[in-house]
């Protein structure tokens, strides 16, 4: 039985496979890389602590871990590292070099190429942004309700397209396109519900994270853009992401059920470096 720990920093993700079953669990809180809640974590999800043969870990303090928690090795995986191999393990692209996007509560950004991986970008804004926005904006925090009032809601109504601003399409950017997030509440005293507040909340961050990620893999000579984290796991996110992708004919690949990711990508690595012990 080998385990996986990513301390994140709204989540703490497990991840623990034994003889080809993988069960994967969340808190969904922050929980702080100490060995008193690495044991909690593993033997509340995981009784029988004693089976487990190796744990790798990532994220938060993960550094000031000991190297063994009850006799069981602890690997101690660099976030860059664990976030480029979970990319590489849930794309779909035959590509060998791919631009890792880990949409969390911030935006980091890895190139990986083979088992190379270097940090190249990213923004502040992600899942944190949305809810700190939804907080003041939808008198709500959790992820399921904006998602469904997104979904349900019309962006337009306080975004501006680019027909509102000009006569015709720019390039690629249809007239339909977004020309200012929440520009039209700028120009017009227009009354906004939590749906169409909520549509255009999450089409802001999404075009923000999917535009810097296809400037950075151009800019990197990436071909290939793969999306993980809990904030991909909204269906409104994810349409939102998507549609930049279409406008700039760049592909961005948007596997389901990611957010485990980066806790698979170190536990990946954790086994590589005991089996080479």
């Amino acid at each position: 039985m080998y385990a996986a720990v990513d301390f994140g920093l709204s989540n703490t993700d497990v991840v623990v496979w034994e003889e080809h079953t993988t069960e994967c669990r969340t808190i969904r809180f922050n929980t702080p890389a100490t060995p008193e809640n690495l044991k909690e974590i593993l033997t509340e999800f995981y009784p029988g602590l004693k089976k487990i043969e190796l744990i790798g870990v990532t994220g938060g303090r993960h550094k000031d871990l000991p190297d063994h928690l009850e006799g069981i090795p602890i690997y101690k995986v660099n976030e860059v590292e664990a976030i480029g191999r979970g990319g590489q393990q849930f794309s779909h692209s035959e590509e060998k070099s791919i631009l890792v996007v880990s949409a969390g509560s911030g935006t980091s950004m890895v190139s990986a190429r083979g088992e190379e991986y270097q940090h190249v970008g990213g923004t502040a804004v992600g899942g944190g942004t949305l809810l700190g926005l939804s907080r003041l904006l939808l008198n709500t925090i959790d992820p399921a309700e904006i998602d469904h009032l997104a979904s349900k809601g019309d962006r337009h109504v306080a975004d501006l397209r680019i027909s509102d601003v000009i006569s015709g399409p720019i390039g690629s950017l249809t007239a339909d396109a977004t020309a200012v997030n929440f520009g039209r509440l700028a120009r017009e005293n227009v009354s906004v519900d939590r749906h169409n507040l909520a549509a255009s909340l999450v089409t802001m961050i999404g075009q923000t994270i999917a535009l810097i990620a296809i400037n950075i893999a151009r800019a990197q000579k990436l071909n290939e853009i793969v999306i993980i984290g809990h904030l991909s796991d909204m269906q409104s996110m994810r349409k939102a992401i998507s549609a930049v992708g279409d406008l700039y004919n760049t592909p961005i690949q948007l596997p389901h059920s990611t957010g485990h990711a980066i806790a698979f990508g170190a536990l990946n690595i954790a086994e590589n470096r005991h089996g080479k012990q």
